[in-house]
């Protein structure tokens, strides 16, 4: 490989590359350096910080104090600022590359808002573990997932009042895509995911009789589907494996989707919906490689922080700092604008934003002052 393709491919599988990082792999081939990268992302080490609050808690006698339950929901949420940095460090300093970078594609695909630490810290690590595994499981572990639970109301989706929140989203957002489903399919879903709820302790709980037994007819099948059932039938569609490869060319290569090359990692992806075989066929195809795909991604906010932080490591002295700069160039990490997520592409670039990227670097290495302030 050339330089400049394993610079590219630490990009796009990572967050860069150093020089002497790259003299080390300039003489291996592509089949070494891109076996490296799985090899060392092969383990699943969870992301997770000290809540102390939690230690030795009485989850039973805590429900029944309501001033204790205030007090512990409070620091719940101050501390998803910590998770929120913990995070950016981990992507500054990843032992599994690959994996790290997958975790960050997929909580732009699975998008889900919870200002609860512990359950947010719950679901980061279930995008992490299977971030490079079998799509049917994740999506299986993700509607049962207490954020999403939350974030999409299925804790309300309830047989004598069937809510649809979660039940549209799975295939508008998370497996079809808009116009490859009806509005009676996506009430027969919602009937199927019914009774899905969840403990105090953050645990899925099924509650059977909140359940809809009765018979259902959802893609022309008919019978007495649960939530997984669901989920099965869909991925059964080859849409579903176009849709997502659409989403990982459009993130891991370009926005300017190429149909013929789509069409390839379908092939490699369905049916199986082996995620690793997915992502070792793209970083394995000379087109991963060609002029036209490369230098042609504007960077996302956490990409341009964490690619700064690569080459000249630094430290801010204090958190607030850190969030105040991903919110002026407009990327919060775990605070997604909307369940459709960040658009990302020219997005991210306005009349604002595009003059801090052009100062940011020269701002940080000269120990600068950035204003939070609107003006000026």
């Amino acid at each position: 490989m050339t330089q400049r393709e394993i610079q590219h491919l630490y990009w796009r599988a990572g967050f860069g590359i150093l020089p002497k990082q790259l003299r080390q792999l300039n003489n291996k081939s592509r089949v070494e350096i891109v076996k490296d990268l799985f090899d060392k992302s092969e383990k699943v080490t969870p992301l997770e910080i000290e809540i102390p609050e939690l230690k030795h808690l009485d989850f039973k006698t805590i429900q029944k104090d309501k001033e204790a339950l205030k007090k512990l929901v409070k620091v719940l949420q101050d501390r998803l600022v910590d998770y929120n940095e913990a995070w950016i460090q981990r992507l500054n300093n990843p032992k599994e590359l690959l994996r790290e970078r997958m975790t960050l594609f997929w909580a732009n695909h699975f998008v889900c808002r919870e200002n609860n630490t512990f359950f947010a810290q719950q679901y980061n690590n279930t995008l992490r573990e299977h971030a490079l595994g079998n799509f049917r499981s994740f999506t299986r572990a993700i509607s049962k997932e207490v954020a999403m639970i939350r974030y999409l109301n299925l804790q309300q989706n309830k047989k004598k009042s069937p809510n649809e929140n979660f039940a549209r989203e799975l295939m508008e957002l998370f497996t079809l895509g808009k116009g490859h489903y009806t509005e009676q399919d996506i009430k027969e879903s919602a009937r199927a995911f019914t009774g899905y709820g969840h403990n105090f302790k953050g645990e899925f709980q099924f509650r059977r009789f909140q359940h809809d037994y009765d018979e259902k007819k959802f893609f022309n099948r008919t019978g007495n589907f649960t939530g997984d059932d669901i989920i099965d039938i869909i991925l059964l569609e080859k849409q579903c494996a176009r849709f997502i490869c659409e989403k990982v060319y459009g993130y891991f290569i370009n926005t300017n989707i190429n149909s013929n090359h789509v069409e390839s990692m379908v092939n490699v992806f369905y049916p199986k919906y082996d995620i690793e075989d997915l992502m070792r066929f793209v970083f394995m195809s000379d087109w991963f490689y060609k002029e036209e795909n490369i230098g042609t991604k504007i960077k996302s906010p956490i990409d341009l922080i964490v690619g700064l932080n690569s080459n000249v490591p630094m430290q801010f002295e204090e958190q607030k700092h850190l969030m105040a700069l991903q919110k002026l160039l407009g990327q919060v990490l775990l605070v997604p604008p909307n369940v459709a997520g960040w658009k990302g592409g020219t997005q991210w670039i306005d009349s604002n934003t595009i003059l801090l990227r052009l100062r940011l670097a020269s701002i940080l290495l000269n120990g600068a002052h950035i204003s939070t302030k609107e003006k000026g």
